[in-house]
């Protein structure tokens, strides 16, 4: 799988700020900083080559920051990728190798591995449950459920994993959800949102869709009368999604649905078989294991 652009995940600046707060929590504000170990023990002008190993099978990201990384340590290291985000390596593969001053190596080693394991733990997990909804229909996504300054590095590590990146936030696309309709009956639903949809499509013709999330199967037939790009249907069984997909296909085949709400690794084929379009899984970012790589040193 080719890896997917970063920037559109995060921009530039966004990323130096958070790999600069990474580089203080560990060496401290730049005009005073130090890795005291590292002083007292190595030589300044000690150098080495360590390998970036993985210990276990997975799907890799993160691999796109490395110059950024690099850049924001002021490392002026060699380095040699063996492979790149969005492949799988096995036990034992090299990922990555940097050569150059040793302190150097040891100042950005735990950063580095922060930083792949945890995106490549949600590349990892991704992949895994969308092999579980192969020869379906349904695209896994993630959700908002993210670390604060994390949310841009979690989405691409989503797409990493063949899964789909939902709405980056709440500037680029329209979701409703219940607490934005509660005191809204059904019976003006569909005329409330027409006039929505075409506010959002005139004041912002970059929106990625038009969502909306409805609760009970009685409130579809006037939210698909109005023609969102989506519906979300929220905590619904498997038999009720099967109903609502019927409805969609006779009253409005153009518009997605999107299940979400409680969704786990043993309901989620069971849900992809009842034809729904997407399915949104907080998990994916907010509960994943990190990959377990470690960074092995060259001897001699």
């Amino acid at each position: 799988m080719t890896p997917p652009d970063l920037n559109p995940f995060i921009p530039d600046e966004h990323l130096r700020t958070l790999l600069t707060l990474a580089r203080e929590e560990d060496l401290g504000p730049r005009q005073r900083q130090h890795d005291i170990t590292s002083e007292l023990v190595i030589p300044a002008d000690a150098e080495a080559t360590v390998a970036v190993v993985a210990r276990e099978p997975g799907t890799l990201a993160g691999l796109a920051t490395l110059d950024t990384l690099l850049h924001v340590f002021d490392a002026d290291l060699q380095q040699t990728r063996h492979a790149q985000d969005a492949s799988t390596v096995r036990a034992g593969d090299p990922v990555l190798t940097l050569s150059g001053n040793l302190r150097t190596l040891l100042a950005v080693e735990r950063p580095l591995l922060n930083l792949l394991s945890h995106l490549s733990g949600i590349a990892t997990e991704t992949a895994r449950l969308c092999g579980l909804i192969e020869e379906t229909n349904a695209r896994l996504c993630d959700t908002r459920k993210t670390i604060p300054g994390w949310r841009g590095l979690d989405k691409y590590a989503v797409v990493c994993g063949g899964g789909t990146s939902h709405r980056r936030g709440l500037y680029d696309a329209v979701l409703i959800k219940d607490n934005h309709i509660a005191d809204v009956p059904d019976d003006r639903l569909t005329r409330l949102l027409r006039g929505w949809i075409d506010t959002a499509r005139s004041a912002f013709p970059d929106l990625m869709f038009f969502e909306i999330e409805i609760d009970r199967l009685a409130q579809l037939p006037p939210v698909l009368e109005a023609r969102p790009d989506i519906v979300l249907l929220d905590n619904m069984a498997p038999d009720t999604l099967r109903e609502a997909v019927a409805l969609r296909d006779r009253l409005a085949p153009d518009v997605r649905l999107e299940a979400s709400g409680g969704i786990t690794e043993q309901t989620l084929r069971s849900v992809a078989e009842t034809g729904v379009d997407r399915i949104s899984v907080g998990a994916l970012t907010h509960t994943v294991r990190a990959l377990d790589l470690g960074v092995d040193r060259s001897r001699g």
